[in-house]
């Protein structure tokens, strides 16, 4: 039973392809509590379980959810699962958190576990960006392997970069080139720590001669996303920009903490359309088909529970969106 005296919170949800991570936030934009959680293929399922460890967090704190935002790849889906009040692109989360963070930041490096991201702000406002979904050299998944392949718990691949007296050149203009020439360089006898950071300096080349093309990266420099756990890469970083990188006490939900702030300035003083905690037992299936409409052949998905139609998205003109519920059956 929740106490008679209950505190506002707003939630934000960002689930991504490798992560799922949601926050909750007091009145006073403080974090309350966090959840961090691997995807495994599953949005629905992670943002069910993220609920169930957020809610058993919250326990002890008289809560009432003011509002709720979701962001990530899958911002659509746990938006309909949630009942969210705003939804938006990890862009502008993320931009916004950092923002919030420090008020001043000007470019924003944000890496995933299978994307990156460059953010450039002034005064508070988005200007340019880039995103790379396409090469995975320099993502947390990439790391994550070669940890592995080196037999280092990926939380220490950082402070083994930090020992290196002189890393060596590794080739980090592809993930298959720089593994070869990682081991390539282990044949020839360097120090496993030379590597690594030789590795850290690859991937920030690469980021910057590729993602950062010819944009004029600005300081204050904020680096979030989970590489940014690793000290080598913002080590790298710092050598390569010549200036400091901040890295946020909460840099792995960066994206979930901008979301629940734009769904606390959406709400206003409205009702917010959280379906509780309960959604996390609720049995919600998806599915897809390919519009005929047009040429475009969109894939349509939606979002079913019991058979009744929740939601549905993906078409370029919007008509399915709009589209009454009861007109399903025609589909």
């Amino acid at each position: 039973m929740r106490k008679a005296n209950t505190t506002g919170i707003h939630l934000g949800i960002d689930v991504g392809s490798v992560s799922t991570n949601l926050v909750a936030l007091g009145e006073d934009e403080e974090v309350l509590a966090s959840v961090y959680l691997r995807t495994q293929g599953q949005p629905i399922a992670a943002v069910q379980r993220g609920l169930i460890e957020l809610e058993a967090q919250l326990e002890d704190v008289p809560l009432e959810v003011g509002s709720v935002g979701t962001t990530g790849s899958a911002r659509y889906l746990s938006g309909v699962i949630v009942g969210a009040d705003i939804v938006k692109n990890e862009i502008t989360a993320h931009a916004v958190a950092a923002s919030f963070v420090v008020p001043e930041v000007r470019t924003v490096l944000e890496i995933g576990g299978q994307d990156s991201k460059v953010i450039l702000l002034k005064q508070g406002v988005v200007v340019d960006f880039a995103m790379n979904t396409v090469c995975a050299a320099g993502t947390g998944s990439f790391l994550d392997h070669q940890a592995a392949r080196l037999g280092i718990p990926i939380e220490d691949f950082g402070s083994h970069a930090l020992k290196s007296s002189s890393a060596c050149q590794i080739a980090g203009r592809c993930s298959v080139f720089a593994e070869s020439d990682m081991i390539h360089k282990q044949q020839m006898g360097y120090r496993v720590e030379d590597i690594i950071y030789g590795l850290c300096q690859a991937l920030v080349r690469n980021y910057l001669n590729n993602l950062a093309k010819g944009k004029e990266i600005v300081a204050p420099v904020v680096f979030q996303g989970g590489v940014a756990a690793n000290a080598g890469m913002k080590r790298s970083f710092e050598d390569a920009l010549k200036t400091e990188v901040i890295v946020p006490k909460h840099y792995h939900v960066m994206g979930a903490i901008g979301a629940a702030l734009l769904a606390k300035d959406s709400i206003g003083n409205g009702e917010t359309k959280f379906k509780g905690f309960g959604a996390s037992s609720i049995d919600y299936r998806t599915s897809s088909f390919n519009c005929k409409g047009c040429a475009n052949n969109c894939e349509i998905v939606k979002i079913e529970v019991e058979g009744t139609v929740l939601a549905r998205w993906g078409g370029r003109c919007g008509k399915w969106e709009v589209q009454e519920v009861e007109e399903e059956a025609a589909v």
